[in-house]
């Protein structure tokens, strides 16, 4: 009982003072500087009384108190000099000790040099050397000793109340990296990580070792093995020789035993603690594609772009604001942004416009259907290179307004095109969809039918070298773009859930925004004139796997914490996309990432009649009729989920 009520009582104690030290500013620097003084002046006295009790007899020509006087000023003046005050005590570090270190030397230096002269010049000593030496120790021991006792008090009971909600962690890795990153988080404030140890994958000996007081574990038994030994909570991966893949391995095998797992960046500036406590982070589904980073061919690709005027349509989208910021890079004379969503164009101006001033940026606010504004647009710029990114892409949204899809997707790009080739556009690059592939949905098949007239066109005009090379690029899902399914079930995961998927089965293809750009420069540089361009997407991903990753990264337990709700497939999905027709085959290029797909291309006037009746047919009919027009053009179009099912029979 007495024990119980000693622990409660220490309890108590703790947090009144952890409320204290919490509301306690900085101390401004002339209180610092007054402590330190004060630190001397009682130095002086130890001093003082351990020379007496010594008995030692000195004749000297100043009296006590001014010779301890002289000494505590003489330490004020190398104060001031060194600004020994100048760091926050709390904070103090291995820097701060070397400057009291040097401080107190350095003043001891001033005055057993005075003392040698002062025979010279006054005819006898002023000091006692011994006395000066012992002042001297005493001095920086109890300077040193104020700082680890403040530090070590904030330490302590600065977040005594919240040391059950810090993470409990422990440190992948054991180099000067590892070490780096365990110093800023235990200086970060507030904390987020209560490190327990590291793990080092190089480290085979029995004999037990530490770094900054932690225990270094050997991995010599799988990771989780590790983790749950030590009790922790989560990892962070600090080890800079791990290649991509083992950091996937680790991460696979945390998050399947319920371990959170943080990255950090390579560290280079060791001394910015706080910018290093800043990049520690959560791993993002992102970082575990398992993908090889993209070489360009940059000479290429700035061959083409560099002092030319580029047009980007859709560039306020995911997509186009991404090749936007690319392009930039190369030093272009003027991008000309086309888009129709008035706010987020005039972000991406206010944007692109701050990162550099060499290149000309303009705004149109356009509908890329109205063939007059477009018209306009291309006689006052005159552009060079056209990356038409503008689109409907939502699969369940068209499939229920096709007519919408017809005139953006559809007629909009035979707008680009045409205007194009009629105003010396040098390389049009279209961006397309694996969904116009044995297209399932209305969406899918007007970007099929958009690749058709854009191909049918180049072989039209396919005699004329100087004229415009009309080239189509096809790729999958792209990570974090704006209406896929990242955002969606981040969103979903902050609302507590459930995730919805459509299908246990259902697979896709993933990149990231950045990686399909990059392919787009790539592609739109190297190509001749007709081809369609296909991207290497890796390996296909199960949805309802990257769903549980999903909510494993953000710390919780699927079908425990957050549900996964099957809600059946939409209009015009299917379970897994294509980037080739049945009978497409691919040719390679030179980049091992892009393949050049070789399908079939009609005669320019059939697609161009048929793309004629279709419009025609978009005004005053059906959605029956429209779509089975559309399914005459694209003959492998077989809906899927959709009321238009019917038509295929």
């Amino acid at each position: 009982m007495r024990q119980k009520g000693r622990d409660i009582f220490r309890e108590f104690l703790a947090t009144v003072s952890g409320r204290k030290i919490r509301t306690l500013g900085y101390l401004p620097r002339w209180i610092i500087f007054l402590i330190d003084v004060f630190i001397v002046s009682v130095a002086s006295i130890v001093t003082f009384c351990i020379i007496s009790a010594l008995n030692v007899v000195f004749n000297d020509s100043l009296n006590t108190p001014l010779r301890y006087l002289a000494v505590i000023l003489t330490n004020a003046a190398f104060f001031l000099i060194f600004r020994t005050y100048a760091g926050i005590i709390r904070h103090s570090t291995f820097i701060d000790g070397v400057k009291l270190l040097v401080s107190t030397t350095a003043s001891f230096l001033f005055l057993f040099i005075l003392n040698l002269l002062s025979p010279v010049l006054l005819g006898e000593k002023l000091f006692l050397n011994t006395g000066l030496f012992v002042n001297h120790i005493i001095s920086f021991l109890l300077l040193f000793l104020f700082r680890i006792l403040v530090k070590y008090i904030f330490e302590r009971y600065m977040h005594h109340e919240d040391k059950k909600r810090l993470v409990k962690a422990v440190i992948y890795g054991a180099d000067a990296n590892a070490i780096s990153v365990a110093n800023a988080l235990r200086t970060e404030m507030p904390a987020r990580f209560r490190l327990l140890g590291f793990i080092d994958k190089f480290h085979r000996s029995k004999t037990s070792k530490s770094i900054l007081n932690l225990p270094i574990v050997s991995q010599t038994k799988n990771v989780h093995v590790i983790l749950r030994a030590m009790k922790a909570d989560a990892l962070i991966i600090a080890e800079k020789s791990l290649t991509r893949e083992e950091v996937v391995s680790i991460v696979e095998e945390c998050l399947e035993y319920n371990f959170k797992v943080y990255t950090v960046p390579l560290i280079t500036d060791w001394e910015d603690e706080q910018q290093i406590s800043k990049k520690v982070k959560t791993f993002e589904i992102e970082d575990l594609l398992e993908r090889k980073p993209i070489v360009l061919d940059m000479k290429s690709i700035s061959g083409q772009l560099q002092g030319m005027t580029i047009m980007i349509t859709g560039a306020a989208g995911s997509i186009g604001s991404e090749i936007t910021r690319q392009v930039l890079e190369f030093g272009p004379r003027k991008i000309i942004m086309l888009d129709q969503a008035e706010t987020p164009l005039h972000s991406l101006k206010l944007e692109i416009s701050s990162l550099s001033k060499r290149t000309e940026i303009i705004s149109v606010l356009a509908d890329i259907r109205s063939r007059d504004i477009l018209e306009r647009v291309f006689a006052n710029y005159r552009p060079d290179v056209l990356y038409h990114a503008a689109a409907y892409k939502h699969v369940p949204l068209i499939e229920e307004n096709p007519e919408q899809a017809i005139f953006t997707n559809i007629m909009g790009t035979k707008c680009l095109a045409d205007l194009s080739l009629q105003y010396g556009v040098k390389r049009f690059v279209m961006v397309s969809t694996d969904k116009a592939v044995n297209p399932s949905s209305v969406m899918g098949a007007s970007k099929r039918i958009a690749e058709k007239y854009v191909q049918s066109l180049q072989f039209h005009n396919g005699d004329n070298v100087d004229g415009t090379k009309f080239i189509t690029t096809r790729f999958g899902n792209v990570l974090g773009s704006n209406g896929s399914i990242v955002p969606l079930f981040t969103k979903q995961i902050l609302e507590g859930g459930p995730l919805t998927i459509t299908h246990p089965d259902i697979i896709r293809y993933f990149m990231t925004i950045p990686e399909a750009c990059q392919l787009v420069l790539e592609a739109g540089a190297m190509g001749k004139g007709g081809e369609i361009f296909i991207f290497d997407m890796g390996k296909p991903v199960k949805i309802l796997d990257l769903a549980k990753k999903m909510i494993r990264l953000a710390g919780y337990k699927p079908d425990k914490d957050i549900e996964i709700k099957v809600i059946g497939l939409r209009p015009g999905e299917k379970l897994y996309e294509e980037l080739l027709n049945d009978t497409s085959k691919t040719l390679p290029t030179h980049n091992l990432k892009i393949m050049i797909a070789e399908d079939d291309c009609e005669e320019y006037e059939t697609v161009d009649r048929m793309i004629l009746d279709l419009f025609e047919a978009v005004s005053g009919n059906s959605n029956e009729i429209i779509v089975s027009k559309m399914k005459k053009i694209v003959p492998e179009f077989k809906s899927m989920n959709s009321v238009f099912a019917t038509l295929d029979q």
